[in-house]
């Protein structure tokens, strides 16, 4: 009959050995939050690309264009639309920059409210602009 020691080494021995073969599992690394940030850019590129080639396709007539640009600046989901995403999205990134800029002089932050603002006022109005020029040109009078 064997020792309680030796059943005992028996059993550390073979639990040695199956985890040489077959470690614990760890969780997977998470990514960083630039990792994240560069995916979702990529993504969205391969988006902004589909509708780049959409928007340049042949039999694009002017009705579907209208349509198309003013899912960019209406569409619902996300609320506002793409370009209004964009905005909102630097201008999260220069309320950070307003509490994080070691002077506060505004050196970052104000560029990127100027630039918020620049797609909400000057980007999406021209698009809602042509989005009706197109729609009232295809009225007959």
């Amino acid at each position: 009959m064997a020792s309680a020691a030796s059943v005992g080494d028996r059993d550390r021995r073979r639990r040695r050995h199956h985890l040489a073969h077959h470690p614990p599992r760890r969780p997977p690394m998470s990514r960083t939050r630039l990792e994240r940030v560069r995916a979702a850019v990529g993504i969205t590129a391969l988006a902004l690309q589909q509708i780049e080639d959409d928007l340049g396709a042949d039999d694009v007539d002017q009705e579907e264009l209208a349509a198309i640009l003013r899912e960019l600046i209406e569409d619902t989901d996300p609320p506002g639309g793409f370009i209004p995403a964009v905005a909102q999205l630097v201008t999260t990134a220069a309320r950070r920059a307003e509490q994080i800029e070691p002077d506060r002089d505004g050196g970052a932050s104000c560029p990127l409210h100027e630039a918020a603002a620049l797609l909400t006022d000057d980007a999406g109005q021209r698009l809602i602009w042509a989005a009706r020029a197109l729609a009232d040109t295809r009225r007959p009078a």
